[in-house]
C-alpha cells in the first residue's frame, strides 16, 4: 500500500471517528459508547499504567476511572478548537486517575477543597522559607495563597488524618521473639477511681467559658456532632463554630494547668 493510500486511510478512519463524537454527543446510544470505548480503550490503559502499583499489571480500578474521563472528554470535545481528540482527551483522562490516586490514599474522608490546598500550602512553605530564612506562620501562609488562616489552619490539622495506622500494625518483635502490636502498646488503665476529681477539675474549668463556648463543647465532644451540625443548631457559621470552639479549648487548658488544689477550691 502507497503512503498516499495509508493517508487517505488514516483520514477516513480519523473522519469516521469524530463522526461517532459526534453521535455520541448528540444521542448518547450505548452502541455508539462501546465503539468509541474500544478504540480508545489501549490510550486509557496505557495511561493507567504509566501510575499503576503492580508493575507490568495495570490495576483495574485506575482503568474504570479513566474510563470515566475519557467519556467526560467524549462529552465535552469540539473539533473546531483545532485540537485532535486525544491531546484534548489525555489531560482529562490523567486528571480523572491523579484524583482517584489521591483520594484513594487518604484514610478518613476528607473535603476535596481541603486536599487540593495541602499540597499549596507545602509548596509555599517551601517558597516562603527560602524568602524569609525562617519557617512562615500561618497569617503568611494564608497571605500568599489568597484563602483565610482558618483555611490553612483547618488543613494542617486535617493533613493528620492522610493515612491512618492500623493498631493490628507489627511494630517489633518482643524478648522471646514474638510480634507486638500497637495494639499491645495502648494501655488500658482502670480511670473509674479518678472520675470524681476529673468531674471537679472539668466543672471548675468549665466556668471560665461564655455560654456560646461551654454550648459548642457540649454539642461537639458530649453529643457527638460536627461542626456544620453545631452551627446550625447555634445559627452560626461552621467557620465560626472552629474559631470559637479553639478559643474555648486554649481556655480550658490554661485553667487546667493549675495546681489540681487551685482548680477544685
Amino acid at each position: 500500500m502507497s503512503t498516499e493510500s495509508q493517508r487517505h486511510q488514516h483520514r477516513t478512519r480519523k473522519n469516521e471517528i469524530y463522526q461517532w463524537i459526534q453521535q455520541f454527543q448528540h444521542e448518547r446510544t450505548e452502541e455508539v459508547q462501546t465503539k468509541l470505548v474500544k478504540e480508545f480503550e489501549p490510550l486509557v490503559q496505557s495511561l493507567a499504567k504509566k501510575f499503576s502499583r503492580n508493575g507490568p499489571e495495570v490495576d483495574d480500578d485506575l482503568i474504570q476511572v479513566g474510563m470515566i474521563g475519557l467519556l467526560a472528554a467524549l462529552r465535552r470535545y469540539d473539533d473546531e478548537i483545532g485540537r485532535s481528540f486525544e491531546s484534548f482527551a489525555i489531560p482529562t483522562i490523567i486528571g480523572e486517575i491523579k484524583r482517584y490516586i489521591r483520594d484513594k490514599t487518604w484514610s478518613v474522608h476528607v473535603p476535596r477543597r481541603i486536599k487540593e490546598l495541602g499540597p499549596q500550602i507545602k509548596r509555599a512553605v517551601e517558597q516562603l522559607t527560602n524568602e524569609y530564612q525562617r519557617s512562615p506562620n500561618v497569617k503568611e501562609i494564608a497571605a500568599f495563597l489568597g484563602v483565610s488562616e482558618e483555611e490553612v489552619l483547618e488543613t494542617m490539622e486535617m493533613g493528620k488524618s492522610y493515612q491512618a495506622l492500623s493498631v493490628d500494625r507489627s511494630l517489633e518483635a518482643d524478648q522471646e521473639g514474638g510480634e507486638v502490636t500497637l495494639l499491645d502498646l495502648v494501655g488500658c488503665n482502670e480511670t473509674g477511681y479518678e472520675k470524681a476529681d476529673q468531674q471537679m477539675v472539668l466543672e471548675k474549668a468549665f466556668s471560665v467559658l461564655t455560654e456560646r463556648e461551654e454550648e459548642i463543647l457540649r454539642c461537639t465532644y458530649f453529643k457527638n456532632l460536627s461542626q456544620k451540625e453545631t452551627g446550625e443548631r447555634l445559627g452560626i457559621s461552621q467557620m465560626h463554630v472552629s474559631r470559637l470552639q479553639r478559643r474555648a479549648l486554649q481556655k480550658l487548658r490554661e485553667s487546667i494547668r493549675l495546681e489540681p488544689s487551685e482548680c477544685i477550691q
